[in-house]
């Protein structure tokens, strides 16, 4: 496949093709004098096919420009934010890391990451969706390039779904969720439940289906932040309790997975629907049966379809010696060609529109629902907040998972949430 290199005009002019433009070897560039620069790149690609267009893109872009060399690093989702921490406390942070986007409000307030606002062409955030640019942009300044997205979406067994008469929506009639619910218990009987809602570390998934429902669950008033749960932020953990210990049509056994757990439930039909992340559609056809037939379902809608556009994405390190050359490169990795083959690595959207309408994206499975997905990923109020993470890790996570287990009622996960929550915020506020 070509690799067409693009390199923006600033780049251009300042000459970074030429040779001997390295200098020493602390940030993780070469070892001086009339060497190549070398760029170190830590990715977080796990998928076999997403490790592998990581890497295909890397050397060719090393075989096309012999005096500026990127050296791939691999990384790991699980210990990722300790190692990046430890990395930029001690000054041996990689070059250009690949992360999300609801970590950069930290890494930037405290100097970690470039502002790169001057640096992007206009090729390349032209190209890029803009709520994907929102969600990296902080006081007007940006800090990183997005290029992967995801939405929340129902893979349901078709089968079941046929036998019951229930056709499968499209992507421009999607479900209602009173729709998804009076489904879920039409497909509930002695052997199947309606849905599995894997609910494993469930923060950020139900930050994301309460925007359907206008749900925030922060207000910012001069700058401070605050928890909020009114009945927006209820409307979808009620909704899901509901399933779950009421219509009794949701696996009370599933709320305690993550990642591909529920698979092998799912095939042998024990449950019928598995709301999970676009992504989720290389699991399936990597794992299914033979003869195992699922569809896509579009997002529920409630008020909207509304999701958080949380995309991942690439920052160059502060304490990187060559800045220019890092976005060199990073313009070439992101070009729409690669984001295309990045996105069908990991069955996520890309964030480039031209990269969407590639034949490598189009072609795969269910792509008109992944596509659609796109349109309705919004900035959402948490990507904002200063404290999130410690607020998600420390407060939300563990209650929420607690009042799915039905272990405590809606009214006291709110408490939980507002006032233990708003503790922590209050000391990233002063």
């Amino acid at each position: 496949m070509r690799r067409a290199t693009i390199v923006s005009a600033t780049v251009l002019s300042a000459g970074l093709v030429l040779a001997g433009c390295g200098s020493g070897d602390d940030a993780g560039t070469g070892d001086g004098g009339d060497g190549p620069v070398t760029l170190t790149f830590q990715s977080l690609a796990f998928q076999p096919e997403s490790i592998a267009a990581n890497q295909q893109i890397i050397e060719q872009w090393n075989a096309d420009n012999p005096d500026i060399q990127v050296e791939y690093l691999q990384g790991d989702w699980a210990s990722v934010q300790d190692q990046l921490v430890t990395a930029f406390e001690g000054g041996t942070a990689p070059d250009l890391i690949h992360y999300e986007s609801s970590y950069l409000q930290d890494f930037a307030d405290r100097g970690w990451i470039l502002d790169i606002t001057d640096m992007v062409s206009s090729e390349l955030r032209d190209d890029i969706l803009g709520g994907a640019w929102e969600a990296v942009t902080f006081d007007d300044a940006v800090y990183a390039v997005p290029f992967l997205l995801d939405a929340q979406v129902i893979f349901a067994n078709k089968t079941l779904l046929d036998a019951a008469g229930i056709p499968v929506p499209a992507p421009d009639d999607p479900w209602t969720w009173d729709e998804f619910a009076e489904t879920s218990k039409q497909l509930t009987d002695a052997d199947t439940f309606g849905v599995a809602w894997t609910l494993k570390d469930p923060a950020n998934r139900m930050l994301n289906l309460a925007l359907n429902f206008g749900g925030g669950f922060f207000e910012e008033s001069d700058g401070a932040s605050t928890v909020v749960f009114g009945d927006g932020e209820k409307e979808a953990f009620q909704r899901i309790y509901d399933q779950l210990y009421v219509d009794k049509s949701a696996a009370t056994d599933a709320i305690g997975m993550g990642g591909s757990d529920p698979l092998p439930g799912f095939f042998a039909g024990q449950y019928a629907m598995l709301p999970k992340g676009i992504w989720f559609r290389q699991q399936i056809i990597d794992q299914a049966p033979e003869g195992f037939e699922w569809v896509t379902i579009p997002a529920l809608k409630g008020d909207s379809q509304a999701q958080a556009a949380a995309p991942q994405t690439i920052s160059i390190a502060a304490e990187s010696e060559h800045p220019e050359e890092a976005m060199a490169f990073l313009e070439y990795m992101l070009n729409p060609e690669n984001q295309a083959l990045l996105a069908k690595g990991d069955w996520m959207i890309p964030a480039s529109s031209a990269a969407a309408q590639d034949p490598i994206l189009t072609e795969t499975p269910d792509w008109p629902v992944a596509a659609a997905s796109g349109e309705f990923l919004e900035q959402a109020p948490f990507q904002r907040v200063r404290g999130y993470e410690e607020w998600k890790n420390k407060v939300a996570n563990p209650s929420i998972e607690e009042y799915f287990a039905n272990s405590i009622s809606l009214d006291e996960l709110g408490t939980r949430l507002t006032e233990d929550g708003n503790e922590i915020l209050e000391r990233y506020n002063r």
